[in-house]
């Protein structure tokens, strides 16, 4: 046998970024981030149990992930800890909760599967058009049809998570809600959302591209 190579080593360059990069994991804004990642498994345990109560728990959960997302990001802003770990986090804790919502939605029949494909097809298309732009020196900013998208979107999963028909006490007045029929509602409405923002994402991306030469 030949002479063992050495183990690889990792050349640093940049001793103090790398530090940075592990405080950053554990400021307030990141650990909110990361506990939205760490309710995914109860989350998903709740939401296949599927009973009413279990469904009613895994839409206080996935309300919680939500609240906390917005929490994070204007703590981050607030206190001035936007991070690179929390631009990277922040969108990935996102998409993950959501995938397993619409996943398990699916499963239990709340959710038609071309649906589910349809929105997460536009989330990666979506994804990767800005990583190509940040490439090409541009940042594309989130649009009102994007958050409009992402409210709708959020609404409509509590609703299917919920599912079961409850009478909800207005005061003046008692009605009983089909929480399924109301999230299939501003599911569709969110796919619309989420169709027209990309459109408007693909635009403003090829009217930032230099002309050719």
């Amino acid at each position: 046998m030949g002479a063992v190579d050495p183990a690889p080593e990792v050349e640093a360059r940049s001793p103090r970024r790398r530090g940075s990069l592990k405080r950053e994991l554990w400021n307030l804004p990141n650990v909110l981030t990361l506990g939205r990642v760490a309710v995914i498994p109860p989350f998903v345990l709740f939401t296949y149990w599927a009973d009413p109560l279990h469904s009613f728990l895994a839409a206080i959960l996935f309300s919680a992930a939500a609240a906390t997302d917005v929490l994070d990001g204007w703590l981050a802003r607030r206190l001035g800890l936007v991070t690179v770990m929390g631009k990277f986090m922040d969108p990935l804790a996102d998409k993950l909760i959501v995938m397993a919502a619409l996943v398990m939605l699916t499963r239990l029949g709340r959710v038609a599967s071309g649906v589910v494909i349809l929105i997460l097809s536009r989330e990666f298309i979506v994804s990767g058009l800005r990583t190509i732009a940040i490439s090409e020196g541009m940042v594309i900013s989130a649009s009102q049809g994007g958050k409009w998208k992402t409210s709708l979107q959020v609404i409509g999963i509590v609703a299917l998570l919920i599912h079961y028909t409850h009478r909800i006490d207005f005061l003046f007045t008692v009605q009983s809600i089909d929480f399924n029929a109301v999230g299939t509602w501003l599911l569709y409405l969110s796919l619309v959302a989420s169709i027209a923002s990309a459109v408007g994402y693909f635009r403003a991306f090829w009217r930032g591209l230099p002309a050719p030469a």
